[in-house]
């Protein structure tokens, strides 16, 4: 009898699939009180097949999300939550991901190519280089968005190029793209056997292909990048019901919200208003601050994209953001690649046992520099080492390094929209780190607030989804918005310490930057040169001129004792030789 009065006061569930860059959630929320009830979270496994490359593997992303449902539900029954009163399921997703599938037979064509890859870097510098001036803003009038590796137009291109079986999809009219929202809901609501091929407007706005002033698909830019539009998914507003699930327990229940992960961060930090800002740390780290009804584009760096459309007749709100590729990839970089700790809460104990990096500097540009520098030529350097300097110092320049990050973005946004935030609201996995939250107040000489609640991504997903016409569970008026409990950080450290650290990182990043060089020469055969790496050129070209210098001092060439033959290539000679160099 509890149980049951138990069930009955809990009243309609909503549930949201958290599909991030490292691992796949299934969350289920009270729609009344935003209260998390279960969830469960598997990892994804990263592939990198060559330097640069980070892809996925759309399969084990699908089953990962079926595998998340189904231990959810269990979990629940456990706690003896009936399931029949989940009302709908939203979708959050890593954005700008890509892939293409077969709609006859649903399967993937290729790996999806992940955010995070650099593959297409020669292809974006070729694509600058033909632009009046070589401006990497040529495309920004439209879509809001530099011309970058970042996003999924450049990496669609290069599966149509370099994947034959995409490219036979194509042509045979059989392919279709998406992001991973777009994979997720076609397959959850029926795949090959009447699938829904949709997006939403926060995910189409990170592909270059979307125009932000029209919210649709732009003909001009997809002529640009040779795009066919009819591979395209439909786009949808965030907060509507696409379809219903196919399979499952959950069966028959709508799919009625989609958001790209940051997206629905703001949604689930509640920053409705013109102003309002949030910090997601996960594998990057984004900052998006809501500048309401217009796009306003930055002169800083900044992204100007769509933060949300919660209703096919409400308004799109816009948002500038701030991205970072490597936050908490750092830490996994630490752990998989180094070996210095065994998990992430080991990093803060290493960091906390000195509380300094004793003047050493952490740039982790793996894949280049994004906001606010754009600048895919920087690798990835550790300076200011010492025979002092050990791995705590370096776990605590880690850290700092996704401050400094964050730092840097906040002046830009700051500088774009003239008022200063006065206090961040952060969210995602890193916030668990505690001495991460302090270094963050200190560095940007601001407080940082942290939801209690630290899943508001998921929780933004469902709010869409049960605020959607036709299902109606959750009420998004500011009147019915639950109060949310938080902890505040404030700086502890003066200002002109916290100036001086930043100073020192500055320098830090200009040092990283122009490291790599990606535009290759070609022969006249259509063969890469050798010479089309600068260092390369210069080394062999000087190692040739020293050589033959070297012969012309002797005065006599170097023959082989077996033979006879000049390794000049000039002649040969009887009697003069130096070895056997045939061996």
């Amino acid at each position: 009898m509890a149980a049951s009065s138990h069930r009955i006061m809990l009243g309609p569930l909503v549930a949201a699939i958290d599909q991030g860059t490292s691992s796949t959630r299934f969350l289920v929320f009270n729609s009344k009180t935003a209260e998390l009830l279960s969830h469960h979270q598997v990892e994804i496994k990263q592939s990198f097949p060559k330097e640069g490359w980070v892809e996925e593997d759309p399969k084990e992303i699908l089953q990962s999300v079926y595998e998340c449902m189904e231990r959810t539900c269990e979990k629940l029954t456990q706690l003896n939550i009936d399931i029949s009163n989940i009302k709908a399921i939203g979708v959050t997703n890593q954005r700008e991901t890509t892939l293409v599938w077969d709609k006859e037979t649903g399967e993937p064509l290729y790996n999806a190519i992940v955010w995070l890859d650099l593959r297409t870097q020669s292809t974006v510098e070729r694509l600058i280089n033909k632009t009046p001036g070589r401006n990497k803003n040529h495309l920004k009038h439209k879509t809001g968005l530099p011309i970058s590796t970042y996003f999924s137009a450049v990496k669609l291109r290069w599966l149509m190029d370099n994947v034959a079986e995409v490219h036979e999809a194509v042509v045979s009219h059989r392919a279709m793209f998406g992001t991973v929202d777009s994979w997720l809901i076609w397959c959850l609501t029926g795949g090959k056997s009447g699938g829904v091929h949709c997006t939403d407007v926060t995910n189409a706005s990170r592909t270059m292909l979307f125009n932000i002033h029209t919210m649709d698909w732009d003909p001009e830019l997809c002529k640009y990048f040779g795009i066919p539009m009819e591979i395209l998914p439909r786009v949808r507003s965030s907060s509507e019901i696409y379809g219903l699930m196919k399979s499952g327990a959950l069966s028959g229940i709508p799919i009625s919200g989609c958001l790209g992960d940051q997206s629905a961060a703001l949604v689930g930090q509640m920053c409705f208003q013109d102003g309002q800002a949030k910090n997601t740390y996960g594998t990057g780290c984004f900052l998006l601050r809501n500048t309401g009804a217009k796009p306003v584009m930055s002169d800083h760096g900044l992204l100007t994209t769509v933060a949300y459309k919660l209703g096919r007749d409400k308004p799109a709100c816009y948002a500038l953001e701030g991205s970072v590729a490597i936050a908490g990839a750092v830490v996994r970089w630490l752990q998989d690649n180094l070996g210095i700790i065994g998990s992430s809460e080991e990093l803060e104990k290493l960091a906390a046992s000195v509380g300094t990096s004793y003047g050493c500097y952490f740039v982790p540009a793996f894949s280049g520099l994004y906001a606010p520098y754009w600048e895919p030529s920087a690798r990835g350097i550790i300076c200011g080492l010492t025979q002092f300097t050990n791995k705590n110092h370096v776990a605590f320049a880690a850290l700092e390094a996704v401050c400094f990050q964050t730092r840097e973005i906040l002046d830009a946004m700051n500088q774009d929209s003239g008022i200063p935030l006065t206090q961040l609201q952060v969210d995602g996995g890193m916030t668990s780190n505690r001495l991460l939250m302090q270094l963050q107040a200190d560095i940007l000489c601001i407080p940082v607030v942290k939801p209690s609640m630290p899943e508001t991504t998921a929780l933004g997903a469902a709010m869409a989804a049960g605020a959607a016409e036709g299902v109606s569970v959750w009420s998004l008026s500011p009147e019915d918005l639950s109060e949310v409990t938080s902890e505040k950080f404030e700086p502890q450290i003066n200002p002109e310490e916290s100036e001086f650290r930043y100073a020192r990182w500055k320098k830090a990043v200009q040092k990283s930057m122009n490291w790599e060089t990606t535009e290759p020469v070609c022969n006249g055969n259509g063969e890469t040169s050798i010479f089309s790496s600068v260092p390369l050129g210069f080394y062999i070209m000087g190692s040739m001129l020293m050589l033959i210098g070297a012969r012309y001092i002797i005065g006599q060439c170097l023959v082989c004792t077996q033979c006879n033959i000049c390794k000049c290539n000039i002649r040969t000679l009887n009697g003069s030789s130096t070895s056997n160099m045939c061996q």
